[in-house]
């Protein structure tokens, strides 16, 4: 190997180091400020986009079906959400969000936009994020041509 492939190799551990912590300060601050952890926000976000058949969820968040069933028995039992069977298919299980489940994703969205303000946006300008964000929609782009779903 050439220093060009040492190089290659350091800049995507660089881009999965910095996910990474970027993804535990979040979910830190969701346990300590909200009760709930950083994949519990994204079921209460897929929830309130209209996303309510547990398996479409599953496959999306890259989790297995049990995996699911263990999360979403956890937020029911937190009064987060309900279970209900579909009108249409009994096979089909789907969830919707309770009162408390909106307070607390309202709550939660707060928290992560602070946590995003400090960790993610301070240390970057403008210029930089806009930047970021065409580079990431770039290798987001290549990456779906070769795996188009993640289940």
């Amino acid at each position: 190997m050439d220093s060009g492939d040492d190089a290659l190799i350091r800049e995507f551990g660089l881009l999965l180091s910095a996910a990474s912590r970027l993804e535990r300060i979040a979910g830190r601050a969701f346990e300590r400020r909200v009760g709930i952890s950083h994949v519990m926000f994204e079921v209460l976000l897929r929830l309130d986009e209209g996303c309510v058949s547990m398996s479409h969820m599953a496959k999306d968040m890259i989790l297995t079906s049990g995996g699911m069933t263990r999360l979403i028995d956890r937020m029911e039992r937190a009064g987060l959400l309900t279970r209900h069977t579909s009108e249409t298919d009994r096979r089909v299980q789907k969830a919707s969000l309770t009162a408390k489940g909106r307070e607390t994703l309202t709550l939660a969205r707060a928290v992560h936009t602070e946590t995003l303000r400090e960790f993610f946006a301070a240390p970057l300008t403008p210029t930089d994020r806009a930047t970021l964000q065409a580079l990431l929609e770039r290798l987001e782009s290549r990456g779906r041509q070769e795996l188009p779903s993640l289940g």
